[in-house]
């Protein structure tokens, strides 16, 4: 099978996107397939070297070392480069739009000089309206991790009455993905929650949706003989927002320094690009807990790895998740969890207490308690790391989500091909 897998950013460090593309695209190859990544800025790292990488450019106007840059005059090449400049000067978010419309006039330009190329297009939750083009002449799959309207809602409610127009701007593009979303006749997502969300918030009808988990590497993932750090906790977001719970994190950390007596020691290792002189900067600072918190970027897989099997718990404070990398990652490298009760969080670590201890989101004091409570407790972070290790290499593999997800390229050629035939 010849499939085309459009990602409009893919470095691992911009949310878990980087990591789907490169995972899934190794995993195609390994089934016997032909895999060609099309991407945006930042481009993907580490792909194998057997998956051929088309870079699709745009203005890369948020660029880590120059976010929200103006673009001489001489950059802008097109009418799509216009629209993208003219989007972000307007306060919206144009990647999605511009380069799905790029990728779709890459593809038929490539069409018109070799003929048809691919059997699938699998996008990689942009659901921009250059799929409508795509979608002509080859089967379009999508994959959508969870809606964007649960990070809008978020964000506007942690946000001032006055900048509410604003974020409604930014996430202007959801509305476009919401009519792409339910003209997709396959969509892929990562969870059953995440699916329910799906349907409720973008209209699809459920039978459009197919569950396909995210996997981990076990092999690099895992419990290795280096010593866990006393007192050490690990959490990993991908973006310094609300979402992700961070702020509830640290009022959590900052308590079990004043109140937790027996364990002095407690760290926290917090893996995330935090904004300048932002609202995470603000609050450690407020805290007085700069000198436990400690802060990363842009780590490797190897170096994400022996963090987390350095940490002797885990944390995803967040308070939507719609799968959770990070939780797979600290279940493979057999570290207790204390996750939120958000989300597909329940769904991906089990019943409460088999492999993590799972509390109400946004709620401080709940927090504290099950981090001092596993703190406390060696016994009972060594159940639940072993039995999460065992969760982790039973239930998620990427050998499995390829496999699931060429099922789900079979059923889009095969309704393309019955669609052609009927008319």
């Amino acid at each position: 099978m010849r499939i085309a897998l459009l990602s409009y950013r893919s470095k691992t460090h911009c949310g878990g996107q980087g990591v789907y593309v490169r995972h899934l695209s190794r995993g195609l190859l390994d089934l016997g397939h032909h895999v060609e990544v099309f991407s945006g800025q930042p481009y993907p790292e580490m792909l194998d070297p057997r998956v051929r990488l088309t870079e699709v450019p745009s203005l890369d106007l948020y660029r880590e070392s120059d976010p929200f840059r103006t673009p001489h005059p001489r950059e802008i090449r097109d009418h799509l480069d216009a629209l993208e400049v003219a989007t972000m000067w307007t306060a919206g978010f144009p990647e999605p739009r511009t380069f799905s419309l790029r990728a779709a006039r890459l593809l038929r330009q490539r069409r018109a000089m070799f003929g048809p190329e691919f059997d699938v297009v699998h996008d990689n939750q942009c659901l921009g309206t250059g799929l409508r083009n795509i979608a002509g002449h080859t089967p379009v799959v999508a994959t959508v991790h969870h809606p964007i309207t649960r990070d809008r809602a978020v964000d506007l409610a942690a946000t001032t009455w006055w900048r509410r127009p604003l974020v409604r701007r930014w996430y202007g593009f959801a509305t476009m993905q919401k009519k792409i979303a339910r003209n997709v006749p396959d969509l892929i997502t990562v969870s059953s929650a995440s699916a329910v969300d799906i349907a409720e918030d973008f209209g699809v009808r459920p039978e459009q949706l197919h569950v396909v988990p995210l996997g981990v590497d076990t092999g690099l993932f895992n419990p290795t003989a280096a010593q866990r750090v006393a007192g050490r906790i690990v959490a990993v977001a991908s973006a310094d927002r609300p979402l992700k719970g961070i702020g509830t994190l640290l009022q959590a950390v900052a308590r079990l320094r004043t109140h937790h007596n027996t364990r002095p020691d407690v760290e926290l290792q917090l893996i995330a690009r935090l904004e300048p002189n932002g609202r995470t900067e603000k609050l450690i600072a407020e805290l007085g807990i700069s000198d436990i918190v400690h802060t990363s970027a842009g780590l490797s897989d190897t170096d994400l790895a022996a963090m987390f099997a350095s940490a002797e718990i885990a944390c995803i404070p967040s308070l939507y998740e719609g799968f959770s990398l990070p939780a797979v990652e600290a279940m493979a490298s057999g570290t207790p969890i204390v996750a939120s009760r958000a989300g597909a969080l329940p769904e991906v670590l089990g019943a409460a207490g088999e492999c993590a201890e799972l509390v109400d989101p946004g709620d401080v004091a709940d927090l504290t308690r099950a981090l001092g409570g596993l703190l406390d407790s060696p016994q009972r972070r060594q159940r639940l790391g072993t039995a999460g290790r065992r969760r982790a290499v039973d239930v998620f593999s990427w050998e499995s989500v390829a496999a699931q997800t060429v099922l789900v390229y079979e059923q889009a050629i095969q309704r393309a091909t019955s669609a052609r035939l009927s008319c």
